[in-house]
């Protein structure tokens, strides 16, 4: 194992898959029996249920402003508590959203993606890689639609076009694009080679 764990973390609009497959990751690196821990932001901390909740009921009066403090303060405790001790232990990080999606979602608002990223890299690791997961957000909503009663009030198709085309804007040599069109056993086929690239180097 490396002198620190690696952190992979699953990006994209919901409908798209990255979930399912941090899931399946799991279940193959437990087989592998390589320590690894599965995490998901917004958490279930005092700031990630704030937010959580905004999913579920909307807004109301919160502001924009309030909205985006919320995530940075989730990501600090969760940064703090859960993804620095756990590659402290040399662990692999599975982690369902990161700053990426604060900076796509709220990018959609009206803020600076660039800026969130920045804001958040002076605190946050930087992932050794980033899963962007992307399809088309009006078959993401269709498969959001087949599978859940309600959506939440980030779900709306003008706003997740807007979303994803931020998501398409993110550059890296850490970044990886996953066609979400592919089966499931493709695309996990596909991420467990890459990841494999990092484990077992």
């Amino acid at each position: 194992m490396p002198k620190r764990g690696w952190l992979f973390v699953f990006e994209g609009i919901d409908g798209t898959g990255k979930s399912t497959q941090c899931r399946k990751m799991e279940d193959y690196l437990n087989t592998k029996e390589v320590p690894s821990v599965h995490l998901r932001e917004p958490t279930d901390g005092v700031w990630g249920q704030k937010i959580r909740e905004i999913l579920t009921i909307g807004r109301g009066n919160v502001t924009r402003e309030e909205e985006l403090s919320w995530f940075i303060e989730d990501r600090k405790e969760d940064v703090e508590k859960n993804i620095l001790p756990a590659l402290d232990q040399n662990k692999v990080v599975l982690l369902d959203r990161y700053y990426y999606s604060t900076a796509a979602y709220q990018g959609a608002l009206g803020f600076n993606p660039g800026s969130i990223i920045l804001d958040n890299e002076i605190f946050a690791p930087v992932p050794d890689r980033a899963y962007i997961f992307s399809a088309t957000p009006e078959e993401c909503l269709a498969r959001i639609e087949s599978s859940r009663e309600t959506q939440s009030s980030f779900e709306k198709l003008e706003y997740l076009k807007s979303v994803q085309k931020i998501f398409d804007t993110f550059e890296g040599k850490n970044i990886k694009r996953i066609n979400s069109n592919k089966t499931i056993d493709d695309i996990h086929g596909i991420l467990c080679r890459d990841i494999n690239k990092f484990i077992e180097a």
